[in-house]
């Protein structure tokens, strides 16, 4: 079975936020309204935690950067996790802000992972004369022979590819989008 390690950073920074040793003495008054007082004398447990989760969240997303080697996205986290310490003992509100970039950074990462609807329309560039054409893609099959409405040539797929779109095209076919 394979662990998805890089994930933990997402969640890591779900439970830090909640666990943020900032705003824990607010929680902490909710917490006493609903007769959560006593969670007060594991205050310096849980700013210790939390310190930790941020760790794990940016080790998460370094993780994670191996898979989709977006840049902008590791960097949102580590200076989001710099803001966080940065808060936690010179300005506070830095701190929110380190959240909050976690908190973005962990939304969008999981957004794009999200399963979602095959794309059903790709642009078809023809090898020979450079013709581009965007065409419709069968939902649940691959297309074998394509005619380049520039010269005409049939398009085949190269080797190790199951069709036009993916040898062609500037998006998967549907069933390969799928894996």
């Amino acid at each position: 079975m394979k662990v998805p390690l890089d994930k933990f950073g997402s969640i890591g920074a779900v439970v830090a936020g909640a666990a943020c040793p900032v705003c824990f003495p607010k929680l902490a008054l909710i917490g006493a309204v609903f007769g959560l007082g006593a969670l007060s004398a594991y205050e310096s447990q849980l700013i210790i935690a939390a310190q930790l989760l941020v760790v794990l969240s940016v080790a998460g997303h370094a993780l994670a950067y191996r898979r989709h080697r977006r840049r902008w996205l590791l960097g949102l986290a580590a200076a989001s996790a710099l803001a966080f310490f940065a808060g936690l003992y010179l300005l506070e509100p830095l701190a929110y802000a380190g959240f909050a970039g976690l908190l973005a950074a962990s939304g969008v990462d999981l957004w794009q992972r999200l399963p979602r609807r095959a794309r059903r329309r790709s642009v078809l560039t023809c090898p020979e004369c450079g013709h581009r054409q965007e065409e419709v893609m069968p939902a649940d099959a691959c297309l074998f022979f394509y005619d380049c409405k520039g010269c005409g040539i049939v398009l085949r797929p190269k080797p190790g590819d199951c069709c036009v779109f993916c040898s062609y095209g500037t998006v998967r076919c549907p069933p390969m989008q799928v894996t």
